[in-house]
């Protein structure tokens, strides 16, 4: 038999060895040490003695007397416990202090019994070779048995996996991939360059550099980036270089430390990269008193809930530990899922806090009356409105008496029953806008200014910002839905542009915008720069592990399609009226004070505007709307470029 048809029978039964009963494994690992505590016995004895001598009374005496203290003191410590086919450093590390206490216990049988033809040397040189053996019998196994198991998975479109990441979380997945079936791990990338070409679980470290030829030479499939701290930028940097080599890549990565168990990482453990990754920014740091200045220990209320928005700002609230928190919503279904949710977390979190979900409609006088006169809030945050552009465009009457009515009903209540705060989260659509939603969120921010110049007892302030990823009105989702079913991904220009923003962090920037305000304001929030919607598009694309097929690859997998403009959609959005924008204490919020018009002027006009909603007369409803928003423009009465948004907004809870 040659060595190469010997090598193929031991990878051929070795995974056989491994679904034996696990009593029938121990024992054979028990007879495989005994064999090597002999083996170590000759060895020590040679070693001593500088002679060889196989069989004499001494070495046989020494050998029993080994071979039991090992059984005496390896038992107790569960050295049989661990799985030999993830053995690795921290199992040798494990054996150090068992065998320093053979060592010990032999030391003290020999000086104390002093027995002929044995040297008291031994008992410490036995223990060291036999440590060598045993720790080398270990892991030289586990290689054997991976290798094994990996020969008789591989098949013709398994996985070659290259892991980024060399680190601890690199080598714990290495090592988790072992008997995961379809899996071969290729080598390891890494930045380090003191870790080239070094060797890591018995596969090559190559480094970062090296990364477009090792991906075309080695045909790999996926990358796993096993690193859990790395700054998001960072990760995009990775990301980007690694498609700008090759498509057809599946990457994978393992979330932040705070997410995975310590010391346990696993594929389980691996998350597809997502687009919000990608698009989101290294997150600053909250100001922990501004994120529980009008929140902790208070009774907070919040309007739209349910929404996605909504939803996010309660959450973060409940972690500032308000008094009692108040979810509004006029969706069953919505108000019902975050209420669940939070109740949940409560209870695991051990929160003695009063959470109350409340089935109501703001856009109803009597019924916002009923909700704020019941619950009397300290701090209100308003989120509820309708967001999506084409449908509010297409119901405009339904679409202005929510945003505009249910802003003004929620104002006043607040106004009436002594709220100390009122926030409302507007949009960047009501800048300059061209469609209905936007010139309603601008109407919104007229009531809370004009209330706030009318100086009451309560602080009325507007946070103004863009998209939010993965909201329900954003095309992330969409996009997800037709790359799913192979496409076409549909764009209604391809030059729009958005800005885009985390709903974590934007909430976590709307609370903290509320603490700084004194009445009046238009905060703004820094959405960074804009992303073109297309390269959006692309980029899911191939996180998807496809290609986009156009003129210059006509054999890709998912086509971009544009599809016609709609009507009231820009090309892109703005985040200031003007540019009398003040910096605050917070590097990503921005204070704007702007024209507006007083109460005085305000009050007829929106009573003429409930009396058109009353009558259901749409035409005079948007005729007011146009009067009373300086700066609309009806996309239908001017020369403006409109695109894709599809209700992209996503930053007014539904």
């Amino acid at each position: 038999m040659s060595e190469k048809e010997g090598v193929s029978v031991l990878y051929a039964y070795l995974p056989d060895l491994v679904a034996l009963p696990r009593p029938v494994r121990r024992l054979m690992i028990v007879g495989a040490d005994l064999a090597a505590c002999a083996i170590a016995v000759w060895i020590a004895f040679w070693l001593r003695l500088g002679e060889w001598d196989w069989i004499n009374g001494p070495l046989l005496q020494f050998m029993a007397l080994a071979m039991a203290t090992w059984l005496l003191v390896a038992l107790p410590f569960g050295t049989y416990r661990s799985v030999v086919r993830f053995s690795g450093r921290h199992t040798v590390f494990r054996l150090i202090p068992v065998f320093a206490i053979v060592s010990v216990s032999l030391a003290a049988i020999l000086f104390s019994l002093k027995p002929p033809g044995i040297p008291r040397t031994l008992s410490v040189l036995h223990p060291l070779v036999f440590f060598f053996g045993a720790a080398t019998l270990r892991v030289t196994a586990a290689q054997l048995i991976w290798n094994a198991v990996q020969a008789r998975s591989r098949r013709p479109n398994q996985r070659r996996v290259l892991i980024y990441g060399a680190g601890s979380a690199g080598r714990q997945l290495a090592q988790s991939m072992r008997l995961e079936p379809g899996l071969d791990l290729i080598g390891f990338l890494d930045c380090n360059e003191s870790l080239g070409n070094r060797v890591l679980e018995g596969k090559k470290i190559w480094h970062s550099s090296e990364l477009e030829r090792v991906l075309i030479v080695e045909d790999i499939t996926d990358v796993y980036i096993a690193m859990p701290s790395v700054r998001r930028q960072t990760k995009r940097e990775i990301i980007d270089s690694i498609y700008k080599a090759t498509s057809h890549i599946r990457v994978m990565a393992l979330p932040s430390l705070s997410q995975i168990a310590f010391g346990n990482v696993s594929t389980s453990d691996l998350k597809e990269i997502q687009i919000e990754e990608l698009l989101g920014r290294d997150e600053v740091a909250a100001e922990p008193e501004l994120l529980a200045r009008d929140v902790h220990g208070q009774v907070v209320m919040v309007t739209g809930a349910g929404g996605s928005i909504g939803s996010e700002l309660a959450r973060q609230i409940l972690r500032q530990l308000p008094r009692q928190l108040i979810l509004a919503d006029q969706s069953e279904f919505f108000l019902y899922k975050i209420d669940t949710e939070l109740r949940e977390l409560a209870a695991r979190e051990n929160l003695e806090i009063s959470i109350v979900a409340d089935l109501a409609d703001v856009a109803d006088e009597l019924d916002c009356t009923r909700l704020f006169d019941r619950w009397s809030p300290r701090t209100v945050f308003h989120a509820a409105a309708y967001k999506h552009v084409p449908l509010v465009e297409a119901n405009r009457l339904a679409g202005i008496r929510n945003n505009v009515i249910g802003t003004l009903n929620a104002a006043l209540n607040a106004e009436r029953v002594g709220s100390e705060k009122f926030v409302l989260i507007s949009t960047d659509k009501a800048v300059r806008p061209t469609n209905i939603m936007g010139a309603s969120k601008r109407a919104c921010e007229l009531v809370i200014q004009a209330r706030a110049a009318a100086q009451t007892d309560t602080i009325f302030t507007a946070v103004r910002f863009g998209n939010v990823l993965g909201s329900s009105g954003s095309v992330v989702p969409r996009f997800r839905e037709q790359i799913a079913r192979g496409g076409p991904i549909t764009l209604t220009d391809f030059n729009v542009t958005r800005y885009f923003m985390t709903i974590p962090e934007a909430a976590q920037l709307v609370i903290q915008a509320g603490a700084m305000a004194h009445g009046g304001e238009i905060f703004l929030l820094d959405m960074g720069q804009p992303v073109k919607i297309a390269d959006l598009a692309k980029a899911m694309v191939e996180l998807s592990g496809l290609t986009v097929r156009d003129e210059k690859n006509p054999d890709g997998d998912i086509e971009l399609v544009e599809v016609g403009l709609r009507p009231g959609e820009k090309l892109y959005e703005e985040l200031l009226i003007d540019a009398s924008a003040e910096p605050t204490c917070h590097p990503r919020i921005v204070r704007a004070r702007e024209q507006h018009l007083a109460w005085m002027h305000l009050e007829e006009q929106f009573d003429l505007l409930k009396q058109h909603i009353d009558a259901l007369d749409e035409p005079r409803t948007v005729t007011k709307i146009l009067d009373m928003v300086p700066g609309y423009t009806p996309a239908s009465h001017a020369q403006v470029h409109t695109a894709e948004d599809g209700g992209m907004s996503g930053t007014i809870a539904a």
